[in-house]
């Protein structure tokens, strides 16, 4: 809750928030877009690949806009984030069912690179034996 201890401290900040509104919102028009798409992906591909569906549900959630003790504009907002953020979460669990199917291979050792929860099990960047032994299984 930074928000709140940001309002305390800056009373000011209103108008970053206002100032930054023009650079938010407008995103709602491509992540629609990539919402569509990403979904005919999902639902067309991965029965071809007989892979299970990621449940949508379980990602997005859009229910603070029902909280009654919220203004207009932080119940829209509240939406809004509901939306965007569950969505993103909902792309990367797609992503990850897909890079886990197409490419369960790490990537190369660099500083400062976070490495995925769910590559625990890929095979070793560079590792030609290892990958020759998983495709004979």
């Amino acid at each position: 809750m930074r928000f709140k201890k940001e309002i305390q401290k800056r009373p000011l900040i209103r108008l970053n928030y206002l100032l930054s509104m023009p650079f938010i919102y407008p995103l709602i028009i491509p992540l629609v877009l990539a919402d569509i798409m990403g979904e005919i992906y999902h639902r067309i591909c991965f029965p071809l690949y007989g892979m299970p569906y990621v449940k949508r549900r379980d990602y997005i959630k859009i229910d603070r806009y029902r909280l009654k003790y919220l203004g207009w504009l932080a119940r829209f907002n509240c939406a809004y984030c509901g939306y965007v953020s569950g969505l993103l979460h909902y792309f990367s669990a797609i992503a990850v069912e897909t890079e886990d199917y197409w490419c369960s291979i790490l990537h190369a050792k660099r500083k400062g690179f976070k490495v995925p929860k769910h590559h625990k099990n890929f095979l070793p960047y560079g590792d030609e034996e290892s990958f020759k032994k998983f495709l004979e299984k």
